[in-house]
């Protein structure tokens, strides 16, 4: 009889620490959306990693707070204003840095803390509409059929965008030089990549919020370069990585009754800390390198 009760508790144990969590709708419901948003940034994370593009996401990703604000005040879904919110962010960097001696990462700097703090502006003439914490952090589990249908439309279109130009893409992040002189449009190539980005971080605002979204953009592809340095198994690499990160993320969200938005990204960031460490391409790899080098100076020659 013990036995067979050690054996129901064990059952009901695993049960309830792994199977019961999806039989909720809205678990299952947010977890699909993260796990698209997560693997499309993922993807896109391993060209704005060789790019050097990734201060380009945390301004889209900060910038869009106005959009979203003014789309709720005219009664647009926060995607259309968001997108263009991040448009118009890109254009008016690219005017300051073509028409004045301010480098880019100034004006990307000085771009997206104006268009964050008018954001901040317009949430505070309306509080009671408007949740700054949604907005900021992310909502997965309380994701509604709206933003849901969103993600599944514009998740699409932005991996089908990179996927489509991604040899041309990746010469260009490569060597734009050798591109620009077989002809290649790199503007046009920049622009491409501009208005995925601007389709991700929309994207990824659903799970996780606005200030979260540069964690998805970022930590998934530079992960994958510890890992690999072929850029084709990266393309693979990063995106199981996210997506082990959304899974694990959600049960120890669970687990703690913490918010899953924050516990994804610092999933993630664990993961990568941990490949860091064992990577040859990391902490490993230095350390190793450390030590011959060490041998080879105190061993007689």
């Amino acid at each position: 009889m013990m036995f067979f009760l050690i054996g129901d508790s064990s059952d009901s144990w695993f049960f309830d620490t792994f199977i019961e969590p999806w039989t909720w709708e809205f678990m299952r419901t947010g977890l699909a959306i993260t796990l698209i948003a997560a693997i499309v940034c993922a993807i896109l994370s391993c060209w704005l990693i060789l790019v050097g593009w990734s201060l380009m996401g945390d301004a889209l990703s900060h910038a869009i707070l106005p959009g979203i604000v003014l789309a709720y005040m005219f009664g647009v879904p926060f995607s259309v204003g968001a997108l263009i919110a991040a448009l118009v962010v890109v254009a008016l960097i690219a005017l300051i840095r073509r028409t004045s001696r301010v480098k880019e990462d100034t004006s990307i700097g000085v771009i997206f803390t104006t268009m964050f703090a008018l954001g901040v502006m317009l949430i505070s003439m309306y509080p009671t509409q408007i949740s700054m914490e949604h907005i900021l952090f992310g909502d997965p589990l309380g994701i509604t059929s709206k933003d849901m249908y969103q993600v599944l439309v514009l998740g699409p279109i932005a991996f089908l965008l990179v996927m489509w130009k991604r040899r041309d893409l990746m010469l260009f992040a490569f060597d734009p030089t050798h591109a620009h002189a077989i002809g290649i449009s790199t503007r046009k190539l920049s622009a491409l990549l501009v208005v995925a980005l601007s389709l991700t971080v929309v994207i990824a605002m659903q799970a996780v919020g606005a200030i979260l979204i540069v964690a998805l953009l970022i930590t998934p592809g530079a992960t994958a370069y510890l890992i690999t340095s072929q850029f084709q198994r990266m393309l693979w690499v990063s995106p199981l990585i996210s997506s082990l990160g959304v899974i694990i993320g959600f049960y120890v969200a669970t687990w703690l009754h913490a918010a899953v938005g924050g516990t994804v990204v610092f999933v993630e960031g664990i993961i990568f800390v941990l490949v860091w460490i064992g990577s040859p391409h990391g902490l490993r790899g230095v350390l190793r390198t450390s030590k011959k080098h060490l041998l080879s100076e105190t061993l007689p020659a």
